[in-house]
């Protein structure tokens, strides 16, 4: 267990994890066990929403995009109940206007997925203007591209010629990615 964390959690260790991704969401919440908090779960903005008006959490890791809506509903919903927790936005749609967007409505950073219990904890811990330390083992260019590639394949419900006219690239390429394993 991480003493160093755990010392940083403070006296409420209340944290809300929103996700929409079943198993990601478990293994996370054990992890964050692990690491001293006690955690709460939910599936859905509705979900999240109600958790963090009945009881507003210290700490919050919630993912932009989830079936029923936006996670910064959710955000906004925690602010107005307890303005100092910390709030760590996860997306798998790693873009400018919507790192914005989430720290104008008041989270504490914002992390791209696929992101570990490791990254999460140092981003819900770090204090004031400090930055949390880079992660230990950044995923290469090429994974992300590819991890980019798996999600949009999955959105459009493994449907190869649609993936490919949204990603703007020909089929039979797309294809080959698909075809290969994933990078390191």
């Amino acid at each position: 267990m991480n003493t160093e964390a755990n010392k940083n959690i403070g006296e409420d260790k209340s944290l809300l994890l929103v996700d929409d991704d079943e198993p990601f969401l478990r293994r996370l919440a054990k992890a964050m066990e692990k690491r001293g908090f006690e955690v709460e779960t939910a599936g859905s903005v509705a979900a999240g929403s109600a958790i963090a008006t009945a009881r507003p959490a210290a700490y919050a890791v919630i993912d932009l995009r989830l079936e029923d809506g936006n996670g910064l509903d959710v955000v906004e919903v925690l602010r107005e109940k307890r303005p100092d927790s910390r709030v760590v936005v996860l997306t798998g749609y790693g873009a400018i206007a919507t790192a914005v967007a989430a720290v104008k409505i008041g989270a504490t950073d914002y992390l791209s997925k696929p992101a570990d219990a490791n990254d999460i904890t140092n981003a819900l811990l770090a204090t004031g203007d400090e930055l949390p330390p880079p992660p230990e083992n950044p995923m290469s260019a090429d994974r992300v591209r590819w991890e980019h590639i798996q999600r949009v394949y999955e959105l459009c419900d493994r449907n190869v010629s649609e993936t490919a006219r949204r990603l703007n690239m020909h089929r039979r390429t797309l294809q080959r990615i698909l075809a290969k394993r994933s990078p390191r």
